[in-house]
């Protein structure tokens, strides 16, 4: 028979234990991080390779090459654009199709599925959107050439700061990995807001927003109606591209758009789903036998694993189908050559010492590496005090505090809106040149005051509470 002690200290070792949901959270959040720190090396690599070209004469062919005009031609139908147009107004579309997935995934029962779990990345986000826009404000005021660049330092790329943290591997909690997805998607949402608001491509159509409303429409109706053939959005979707692309919105809009209609919710329900699955899992035991060689050579067993599969379908949201098979082609495919075709800059800095920084270097250094961090600590640090968020269990305000310095990489979507808010080519390679230096020095940054932060508070596994 155990002693008392015994007794309390079984006790204390079983509450120890993580939970099965916990379990498999770290697991899921182990495999993300491991994904996402291989595509920020590929967009690092990237990043290189067009940098590297566009500094020397001689390749100089390599940036040319994204200017050659591709177009498609139907009857009397007729769009044209260059390579590079072609990347980021339609390629890039498919990749806001998919973060508009992850948001509503998140929203309907992830992260931001509950005020509990969504109040703090939620207000750390805001800040970290709010005081770069300010900071940058502040440095380009007067300067009506650069003062619309804004948006730039509001936004993290969160391939390169996860794979930043991915560095340090298991010294780093779970919750900070949790809080820092979480806050990336909302930082994404509110970077499409801004986008869809103050970076039109070019002068708003409003006969071409109308057909866009209209099918937007048609599409929650599909959804509504619990329509889930994948046709029925890809083709509208298609449609909705152009009709955006025309309005003179930017056009990766469709893309959040079309995510936002597509089914959650699968066509079968949990009990019917259980029951049939265990049916067609008895008749397959049954009809196996004691042999396991060439287990699916009979008929029946065949058909037990196909009704097995179809059952899957249908209980399988089109939404998750949907993500699952457009992830590897954006994160390999898409974002490298965004970055191949967007990137390229010569590494010049002679007129910066001759004619000093300009404003546009000073916003969005500033912006990022310092605004990025003081947001979100000084907003969450607010809505902790004031008891309308709640800390993550296990981590600590110095790790939220180099947390927030990993924010100040900014690439994928800074890149994108300093396209979009300049026309003057200069500006444009100056505002490149000022995001790769900042998100090298925030990545640098990030890496030793989080290392340090993790050593000296080493945070238990928890999730947002």
């Amino acid at each position: 028979m155990p002693s008392t002690t015994d007794t309390h200290s079984d006790h204390g070792h079983r509450n120890s234990l993580p939970s099965k949901k916990n379990i498999r959270l770290m697991n899921r959040l182990n495999a993300m991080f491991h994904k996402k720190a291989t595509i920020g090396v590929l967009l690092l690599i990237c990043t290189i390779i067009s940098v590297t070209m566009a500094s020397f004469p001689s390749t100089a062919w390599f940036d040319r090459m994204w200017d050659t005009e591709a177009g498609i031609s139907l009857g009397g139908f007729s769009l044209e654009m260059s390579l590079r147009h072609w990347i980021n107004d339609a390629l890039m579309a498919i990749f806001f199709l998919t973060v508009g997935l992850e948001i509503k995934r998140e929203m309907i029962a992830g992260q931001l599925s509950s005020v509990k779990k969504s109040a703090l990345p939620i207000m750390a986000a805001i800040g970290g959107m709010a005081v770069p826009a300010i900071i940058y404000s502040i440095f380009n005021a007067g300067h009506p050439e650069t003062a619309g660049g804004w948006g730039i330092p509001m936004a993290t790329d969160i391939a390169f700061a996860i794979g930043i943290i991915s560095l340090l591997g298991d010294k780093v909690p779970d919750g900070l990995k949790v809080f820092l997805t979480a806050l990336a998607i909302v930082d994404d949402l509110g970077a499409i807001i801004v986008l869809a608001l103050f970076y039109p491509s070019h002068e708003l159509q409003l006969e071409w927003l109308i057909y866009a409303g209209l099918l937007t429409a048609l599409l929650f109706f599909f959804n509504r109606a619990r329509l889930t053939s994948k046709w029925l959005y890809i083709i509208p979707g298609i449609f909705l591209w152009y009709f955006i692309y025309m309005s003179g919105v930017h056009a990766t809009i469709a893309g959040v758009l079309l995510a936002m209609t597509i089914p959650s919710q699968g066509t079968s329900s949990k009990v019917r789903f259980q029951h049939r699955v265990a049916h067609f899992l008895d008749r397959f035991r049954k009809s196996s036998g004691e042999s396991g060689i060439n287990m699916l050579s009979d008929t029946e067993q065949q058909q037990n694993v196909h009704g097995i599969w179809l059952e899957t379908k249908h209980i399988d949201p089109l939404m998750h189908r949907f993500e699952s098979k457009l992830h590897p082609f954006v994160n390999f495919l898409i974002i490298p050559l965004f970055a191949l075709a967007n990137a390229g800059v010569a590494l010049d800095f002679g007129d910066f010492a001759g004619n000093g920084i300009p404003p546009v270097s000073l916003g969005i250094f500033f912006g990022l590496l310092i605004g990025k961090p003081a947001g979100i600590l000084l907003t969450s640090f607010l809505g902790v005090k004031l008891k309308a968020a709640a800390m993550p269990e296990g981590i600590t305000w110095s790790q939220v505090a180099a947390m927030g310095l990993l924010g100040g990489i900014g690439f994928t979507m800074s890149i994108f809106i300093n396209s979009l808010a300049f026309s003057d080519p200069e500006i444009i390679d100056t505002g490149k040149i000022s995001i790769l230096m900042t998100s090298a020095v925030a990545a640098i940054a990030g890496l030793i005051a989080l290392s340090l932060a993790c050593r000296k508070n080493p945070g238990k596994a928890g999730g947002l509470q």
